[in-house]
């Protein structure tokens, strides 16, 4: 059937919403009816055939009381589906009485097989049926889908010898559903964009994983997945374009579709597309509804997949799913927490308010690794994927873990406003554990942000689209890695960085003039501790009202007179003088924290470790003055020479903490293909103002000449 009679069938359908549901339903509900009907009415043309024979063996079974009864019924119907009811919808158009329709109605829902029951639920269809009986509306619709006009069967109408109206195919029903599914979501297009990726991503996206592989794709079977598969267009997208790629090269392939989806109605409308294709094997494998989250229920741990695709929902939170897996501390699953670079448990866990980098590292967890094409995967994300968190935390680790075992190919950079719901910067991960020998150790970053065509009509805040050309465009730069304005090519290092925390010295002056003590005496008596303000009145005597440059060298003296004075320097005192009596002053010597015996440790300045004739000195560090430092992966000479350079010339006192250095990735488009605009020139500027000043001059002229 060729494309204008798809069209027609499609526009005669959506015709019988405006004739049936107008007064009933607003426009954005239309499809809560006008969906599961166009499903049912194909499942019932489809098994009219073997009607009578299901019925009889179900009679047989149940008088033999044999309870499995699913895989006998499904083979006597020769479908994956099947229903025992007594009645069709043709049984059901004549009905004159509501309440009996409503009544044989329900009961026709109810002989389905639970295959379709599981998408009657999730489309919550039974819920419509009051309200259309109510208003007398479910006759009428019964009625136009009956309508001669059209023929949802695979059967032709015939007329004598001659097809009256031609049957509609497995493939011919899927496309006219999916029609009706995009129209459906473009009419809600403030919602759609959470489950409804664009056409033309969607095929940028499969092209992306498949046309670098088409001289290597042998005949087989190949399974693909999508972890956040919505209505399913990514995987029907990816299916027909891997057996389009594979027909050319004259090859035959095998594919199964694995599919999970949280939201019931989008869950739904994928199983329904897979049972109307006659694919009843993939639509056993489309998992879903609202209790399989992917991140906490895992419908297919055990799986790997040869082909990946998954747009993840943005900025949701996983706050929920976290508490289910046992928490931050107590979450174990393979998936987020692994083994990588040294550490038997390195944590994928990103922020709980986030989790679609989760989603990237679920699929990253269902590679093949034990076939010569292994995994190859396409991803959609927003920008916060590239930079959003800290060195050692779990978006960084993600990255991290993907350039580091070579898996990120290129990161695509897509137009503004392609989604129907956001405006917001998207990107397209490629990623695969079989990079070709070129690409080896090198990410490419490619900005095809202008490469698009204008919509004639805004879809919500979609205004634009990926023509065939812009598509092409876009696979070329891939293919090539040619260098350009739009495709830039770095080893995979240039994304790496040290993080370290660069230290200064605590330096602690001690004033004992009557000021200081007067302060100092009040914080004793709030810590309840007249001794010790004696003790400090008893040091001013001794000791001279001060500046004392050299802290330690007070609190050695200090010592001695509190063990004159009976009152011992507890470490709870030691701190209200610190806290209280000292005061930072850059001109006093650097506090010593501890002095190391020589042998033990070496002088290591870079570490904060001073070798004197006493030990090797380390200095405690002061808290205020601490900073922290990003270290390129890339830096000549590493983090020493980085250190010398950028940070001693300006704090030569300074050191790193050994133990804070973490390594951190971060990817930013801006850095790399920001333009920035040109100035203005000196005449320019010159001749704006000159216009200014004679406009004011003027103005001014007006105003003296009108008093």
């Amino acid at each position: 059937m060729d494309q204008p009679q798809l069209s027609w069938i499609t526009n005669f359908i959506w015709g019988i919403a405006d004739d049936v549901l107008r007064d009933l339903y607003v426009r954005g509900k239309y499809r809560d009816v006008i969906l599961p009907m166009t499903v049912l009415r194909r499942l019932d043309a489809v098994l009219e055939p073997t009607k009578q024979d299901v019925r009889d063996m179900k009679a047989n079974l149940d008088a033999n009381e044999i309870t499995n009864q699913d895989a006998v019924l499904r083979q006597e119907a020769g479908q994956a589906f099947y229903n025992t009811s007594p009645f069709t919808l043709r049984d059901l158009r004549n009905r004159s009485n509501q309440q009996q329709l409503r009544a044989d109605f329900e009961a026709y829902l109810d002989g389905f097989s639970p295959n379709v029951q599981e998408i009657l639920d999730n489309f919550e269809f039974r819920n419509q049926i009051p309200r259309l009986s109510k208003a007398d509306a479910l006759g009428t619709l019964i009625e136009k889908f009956l309508d001669p006009q059209i023929n949802l069967g695979p059967a032709p109408i015939m007329s004598g010898d001659t097809v009256k109206v031609a049957g509609l195919d497995n493939h011919a029903m899927g496309t006219v559903f999916e029609e009706l599914v995009r129209r459906f979501n473009e009419e809600n297009n403030e919602e759609a964009g959470e489950h409804w990726t664009p056409r033309d991503a969607v095929r940028l996206m499969a092209r992306l994983i498949f046309d670098p592989i088409a001289d290597d794709i042998q005949s087989g079977t190949y399974l693909l997945y999508d972890g956040a598969c919505g209505t399913g267009g990514m995987l029907t997208v990816a299916e027909e374009t891997l057996r389009d790629l594979a027909a050319a090269h004259h090859k035959q392939v095998s594919t199964h579709l694995y599919g999970q989806e949280i939201n019931a109605e989008t869950y739904a409308i994928a199983k329904a597309d897979m049972l109307l294709k006659g694919e009843g094997e993939a639509a056993d494998n489309i998992v879903g509804g609202p209790e399989y989250s992917t991140l906490a229920n895992d419908a297919f741990p055990s799986r790997e997949f040869d082909f990946m695709l998954s747009n993840p929902p943005y900025g949701k939170s996983w706050k929920g799913d976290l508490e289910r897996m046992g928490g931050k501390d107590g979450i174990r699953d393979p998936r987020f927490i692994i083994q990588h670079a040294g550490e038997s448990e390195y944590s994928l866990l990103t922020r709980s308010s986030d989790g679609q980098m989760l989603f990237m590292a679920n699929l990253l967890s269902k590679m093949k690794h034990g076939t010569p094409l292994g995994s190859r995967i396409a991803t959609v994300h927003n920008g916060s994927s590239l930079f959003t968190g800290d060195a050692g935390q779990g978006e960084s680790n993600i990255r991290r873990w993907i350039i580091e075992n070579d898996w990120l190919e290129a990161i695509v950079a897509l137009p503004l406003n392609m989604f129907y719901n956001t405006g917001i910067a998207t990107y397209v991960w490629v990623l695969t554990n079989r990079k070709p020998e070129h690409r080896r150790g090198k990410v490419q970053l490619i900005d095809a942000t202008t490469w698009f065509r204008p919509l004639r009509k805004n879809l919500g805040k979609k205004n634009c689209e990926l023509a065939p050309e812009d598509t092409d465009r876009i696979l070329h730069a891939f293919q090539t890695m040619e260098e350009s304005e739009q495709s830039k090519v770095f080893p995979n290092e240039a994304f790496g960085y040290w993080k370290v925390t660069v230290e200064r010295p605590l330096r602690l002056k001690v004033d004992l003039g009557e000021e200081r003590l007067r302060h100092f005496r009040q914080a004793c008596v709030g810590a309840g501790d007249a001794a010790l303000a004696k003790l400090a009145d008893f040091a001013a005597e001794r000791l001279g009202a001060g500046p004392h440059l050299n802290y330690n060298d007070f609190s050695a003296k200090l010592k001695l007179l509190s063990e004159q004075t009976d009152v011992k320097l507890t470490a709870k005192r030691l701190k209200l003088i610190k806290d209280e009596l000292a005061e930072r002053d850059e001109n006093a010597d650097p506090v010593v924290k501890k002095i190391h015996k020589p042998g033990k440790v070496e002088e290591n300045t870079l570490h904060g470790l001073y070798g004197t004739s006493q030990g090797i000195i380390e200095f405690e560090p002061d808290s205020e003055l601490r900073d922290t430092e990003q270290v390129p992966l890339l830096e000549v000479g590493g983090i020493e020479a980085f250190i010398q350079w950028e940070v001693l010339p300006h704090a030569q006192d300074a050191w790193i903490d050994p133990d804070s250095i973490k390594t951190g990735y971060e990817i930013s488009f801006t850095r790399h293909f920001y333009k920035p605009q040109p100035l203005r020139t000196l005449a320019e500027i010159t001749a704006d103002i000159r216009a200014l000043e004679a406009e004011t001059d003027g103005l001014l002229a007006e105003i003296v000449g009108a008093g």
